[in-house]
């Protein structure tokens, strides 16, 4: 039988340290300005690892809705759950770098020029008023959305099961709490104590390891979740768990890598004394 307790699960652990350790590297740089725009740069690690993230918490969510069809063949509110929120975080992640663009060196249209925050070809940084959609909409609805996924909603199950049962029924889950805990903590603790104008960055990335592991973990685990998971045999379930957390450590050394390739380039070509103060 797979563990429903999170702290024995080395996934949800493991994306719990990483968290950690991204925290831990802002407040060693907060001090170190050139240091510190390493990390969160435009193409930086942090941000990659936000792409990696969602991408994969993308294709694990595709990959169950192919589950789910191929158990029950037919369109009911779970495979419609996963279709969505895989088509969501897929688009997320495209957006979070611009859809190759920076990549590819493709110049911005004239519309997104003229109506882009940042000059780029995304949604996510259209104007809106004097901020943008992003600052005006979207990182308040995440906000609400995360406090009550990972918050409300698993106090309120602890008293009413019925909540996390009709949640299931949607397809949807809730995350273990104390992680959850764990994760809105660190993103208050980057608010308040990293001065940095791309601080949210963290808040984000933080986000993104936290509903991978947790998606993992619930869907494929069964860890905190009611249904049949992916992978019922505790054997099976215990090497996939390793082959995971061996992947999500892989995930932050690739993100480390593309950010030399692509983020720091473009920040050292714009801050000459930025080798030199490192």
């Amino acid at each position: 039988m797979v563990t429903k307790k999170w702290y024995v699960h080395p996934v949800i652990a493991i994306g719990v340290i990483i968290n950690i350790f991204v925290m831990a590297m802002a407040l060693y740089w907060s001090k170190n300005q050139p240091a510190l725009w390493r990390l969160l740069v435009e193409d930086g690690i942090v941000e990659w690892m936000q792409f990696l993230c969602f991408a994969m918490t993308s294709g694990l969510l595709a990959f169950l809705a192919v589950e789910q069809w191929q158990r029950t063949p037919k369109i009911n509110l779970q495979l419609l759950a996963f279709v969505g929120l895989s088509l969501l975080v897929g688009l997320a992640a495209l957006e979070e770098i611009s859809w190759f663009q920076r990549i590819l060196h493709i110049a911005s249209p004239e519309y997104f020029m003229q109506n882009n925050r940042q000059g780029e070809t995304n949604l996510h940084n259209l104007a809106l008023g004097k901020g943008s959609l992003h600052k005006n909409i979207l990182l308040k609805l995440i906000a609400i959305v995360g406090i009550t996924h990972n918050i409300i909603l698993p106090l309120v199950a602890m008293k009413r099961p019925g909540v996390r049962t009709f949640i299931e029924k949607l397809g949807g889950y809730l995350p273990p709490l104390l992680p959850s805990v764990i994760y809105v903590a660190l993103v208050a603790v980057s608010h308040l104590a990293i001065d940095h104008p791309r601080k949210g960055e963290l808040g984000e990335v933080f986000g993104a390891v936290h509903y991978m592991t947790t998606v993992f973990a619930a869907y494929f685990m069964g860890v905190g979740y009611g249904k049949r998971p992916v992978f019922e045999q505790a054997g099976d379930a215990r090497r996939v768990s390793t082959l995971f957390v061996m992947l999500m450590v892989y995930l932050l050394f690739i993100a480390w890598i593309l950010s030399a390739g692509a983020g720091a380039p473009q920040y050292i070509a714009t801050h000459p004394g930025f080798g030199a103060e490192l």
